[in-house]
């Protein structure tokens, strides 16, 4: 199917009559030092795709029953020790911001009675891509530790239990609005990196101090990996979602030994 956000066009005939769409594109956060430019490719890649895709969607003449959104759990910000959940009230600052415009631009869909689904996902435990692909090599070979203070909260969500939240957002006709993609025991940094070293059989006793992260890494760094939130699953565990890694432990055992 066509799909260009940036000259805004969509191949509509594709998606009559198809019953869900699950929408989960956006440019990589995590791949470089955020330039003006590249902050500016993030925030497009999420808002002006998704209210491309969300008009789209609204403007059919079959629309879906159900829009399948992702979201993240940026949208809270650094929250310290405080606990949030879906009623939280959003954070401040750039994440916060994307965030809630990503948010906002499926209200086409919303408007036109399409069920829509906003899944904050936290990080994604694989070993395939993401934050715990690019930790691996290095706590494989012993250089791991904590980031640092350590005491910020990382919310992670196991790769089979995403996929199984998505499928209930599909689904269950309960939900809409935001759900936290996230499992229900999120750790510090500390607590993170100290579990994956002794998954590993590796020792975590090079800390990464956070002057280093803020030289390298920049705003980047500061706000993907000085900074966190602790997210609960307010609406999975309201629901019973039946968590099959609802610890870190476990997640990363079955991760890491396939």
């Amino acid at each position: 199917m066509a799909w260009e956000p940036a000259t805004g066009q969509i191949d509509r005939a594709a998606l009559e009559g198809v019953d869900a769409v699950v929408h989960l594109a956006g440019e990589n956060i995590a791949a470089g030092r955020w330039t003006a430019q590249r902050k500016e490719a993030i925030r497009a890649s999420r808002v002006d795709g998704t209210r491309l895709l969300a008009e789209a969607l609204a403007s059919l003449a079959r629309p879906p029953r159900v829009l399948v959104a992702a979201s993240a759990v940026g949208f809270y910000g650094h929250r310290g020790d405080e606990e949030v959940d879906e009623t939280s009230p959003p954070g401040h600052g750039y994440l916060p911001d994307v965030c809630q415009q990503w948010e906002a631009a499926a209200l086409p869909a919303a408007a036109a009675g399409i069920r829509v689904v906003h899944l904050r996902i936290g990080m994604v435990l694989s070993r395939a891509g993401g934050a715990l692909a690019r930790m691996l090599p290095p706590f494989r070979m012993g250089l791991g530790g904590r980031i640092g203070s350590g005491r910020q909260w990382v919310s992670w969500i196991a790769r089979e239990d995403l996929l199984a939240i998505i499928e209930r957002a599909l689904t269950h006709d309960s939900w809409a609005g935001p759900v936290n993609a996230v499992a229900p025991g999120p750790v510090t940094n500390a607590e993170f990196t100290r579990t994956l070293a002794r998954m590993l059989r590796r020792p975590a006793v090079l800390p990464l101090p956070a002057s280093v992260v803020k030289l390298l890494f920049g705003e980047m760094g500061q706000c993907l990996l000085l900074e966190g939130a602790r997210v609960r699953p307010g609406k999975l565990v309201a629901d019973g979602f039946p968590f099959v890694y609802p610890d870190l432990e476990s997640a990363l055992r079955d991760e890491l030994n396939p």
